[in-house]
């Protein structure tokens, strides 16, 4: 496959969603296609394939831009629908 012999990293080449998280206190998403849904308890966000659905308490969006965001709060759960 072209992926593997240039090396490039599969989730991004391929559009997937990227999901990196510090405890349960912030996440980092990149490669999300849009916002579906934003209060305080819950985030969704649309993927290329999928949607995740962030869920917790004092949920909020610090910052985001048309690759990535960053999601801060106490997150109890990450579900992928």
């Amino acid at each position: 496959m072209i992926l593997d012999s240039l090396k490039l990293p599969k989730d991004i080449c391929m559009g997937a969603m990227r999901v990196t998280m510090t405890g349960n206190r912030e996440a980092w998403i990149e490669n999300y296609r849009g916002i579906l849904e934003y209060t305080g308890q819950m985030i969704l966000l649309q993927g290329k394939t999928c949607q995740v659905c962030f869920e917790g308490t004092g949920l909020c969006i610090d910052y985001y831009t048309n690759e990535d965001m960053k999601i801060s709060g106490c997150i109890s759960c990450v579900r992928y629908i």
